[in-house]
Order: structure tokens, then sequence, then C-alpha cells
């Protein structure tokens, strides 16, 4: 077996970061940055596979969980927590789960990624079954909360994902759809919380994002079951429901709030 290297961890393209002009760590950040859509882009069908596997079990009632530590723990809290609130459903389908609890949210908490035991313990706390689906995330694949979190779920007949951006890494071995996207040596050698977290958001987004929309929780371009929690929303909703009714701004307005959402608002019948 060819020994695991971490292209995470490779030595920057770069050098003498310090002795670089405003001007020339923004230009250069920048083109390392454009590396990550290529790459992605190289990966669709692993992309594919894990996001219909998760749909797959969703639209029968399961869950889709998000384990992680770190940078890429809380990159799968921010994706969890934004579902609810973009497409109206609970905040118990899409789950984020972190080494470290709430607390490793904002702050750092030591060993606590070190813990292989965890995040099993974490996931049977939300009464995980083999409905549900689980995708480890970690830039190195080989963060011990997650290698042995997606263990435990395939020991329990579990379906697991992966978001790595090493090929051939631990994690993967653990994950039934492995998503490895290769984005190349940190800018500041090491530092996965720049390419690599960013390439880790975007597939975050396109899987949610495209499993809500094979849930039905988008129509035409329209986020019809957003929440309507702040004064911009309510105006967005009353936009969308102006247009599709073809009736005025006040109207549409008195529409929305009454129905709740923007769905509710054009399809009942007044």
């Amino acid at each position: 077996m060819a020994e695991f290297t971490k292209t995470t961890e490779q030595a920057s393209l770069h050098r003498h970061l310090e002795q670089m002009s405003t001007e020339e760590l923004l230009t250069n950040i920048n083109l390392e940055d454009q590396k990550v859509a290529i790459s992605i882009q190289k990966k669709l069908e692993q992309i594919k596979a894990c996001t219909d596997a998760a749909y797959m079990r969703m639209k029968d009632g399961g869950r889709l969980f998000y384990i992680g530590a770190g940078t890429s723990g809380r990159l799968g809290i921010v994706d969890a927590s934004e579902c609810p609130p973009t497409f109206g459903v609970s905040a118990n389908w899409v789950i984020g789960l972190i080494a470290g609890g709430d607390e490793a949210i904002r702050n750092s908490v030591e060993w606590a990624e070190d813990d292989i035991r965890q995040a099993w313990k974490d996931l049977t706390k939300h009464q995980i079954d083999k409905g549900d689906f689980v995708i480890g995330i970690a830039a190195s694949g080989t963060t011990p909360y997650v290698v042995n979190g997606l263990r435990d779920c395939q020991s329990n007949s579990i379906a697991t994902g992966c978001i790595t951006c090493n090929e051939g890494s631990p994690m993967s071995n653990y994950a039934d759809y492995p998503i490895e996207v290769v984005v190349g040596p940190e800018f500041v050698s090491g530092s996965t919380r720049m390419k690599s977290g960013t390439a880790q958001k975007l597939i975050l987004n396109m899987i949610s994002t495209t499993v809500m929309i094979k849930l039905g929780r988008v129509k035409d371009n329209r986020m019809v079951d957003m929440q309507l929690s702040n004064t911009k929303l309510v105006d967005r909703g009353t936009q969308m429901v102006m247009r599709t009714l073809d009736i005025s701004y006040e109207e549409a307005r008195d529409r929305l709030l009454k129905h709740g959402t923007v769905r509710a608002a054009i399809e009942h019948q007044d």
C-alpha cells in the first residue's frame, strides 16, 4: 500500500510572505483561491454520488449529519444551521456536530479532536439509526474524531460520506461515498482554513442545496419556504409573491404575513 502523503501539509508554493506588499499578498492568495473551483469540478462525480446517497435517505425521513473538528466542524455547523431559515426545514433534519461541543464553535478545545469515541457518543445522543446519513469533514482526512466516527457508523450499518482535501486518506477508508478534492498546498503552509476550507464550504453548499431542491424546498429558483425572520426577508418574500401573482406590493405583503410563507401565499386560494 502506498504511503499516505498529506498534500494539505506540503510547503506553500510562495516564499517569504512577510516581504510581500499588501497587493502582492492579496493577488497571490486570490491566485491560489482560483484553483479551488477547478479542483472541485474534477470531482463532480464523487460529489454527485454522495449527494444522491444523502437524498435517498432524507426523502424517506432520514437525517443528514456532519461531523468534524476545528474549521471543518464549524463549516458543517454553518451549513446545517442555514438549512432551516433558507428552506423552512426542521433544525433536526440537518445536524452539525463538532469535536469539543458547542464551546469549540468559537474557541479551540484542546485534544477534543483526538478522542476516538466521542463522535459516536455525540451521534447516539441524537438516536442515530440506519435511515440516517453521516458525512465526515476533515481537510487532512486523518482527524481521529471524524475517522473513528465514520468507522463506528459503518459498524452500525449507517451509510457514510466524507469531504477531504487529500487522496487515499484514512477517513476515506470508512466512507461509502468519499469526496477527495485536492486543492494543493496552502498559501500559508498547512493553514487549511484557506483553500481547503473554501473547498469544503463550496461542497457543503452543493450537497445541501441540491438535496433541498430535490426534496421540493425550492420552486423555480425561489426559496418559497424560507423563514420570515427579519424585515429584509419579509421584503424578499413580498417581492416573490408580488411578481408571481402580479399583484401590488401591499397586497403581496398582506398575503405573505397572513399565510406565513411564500409558498402558502402563492398557492392559497383566498
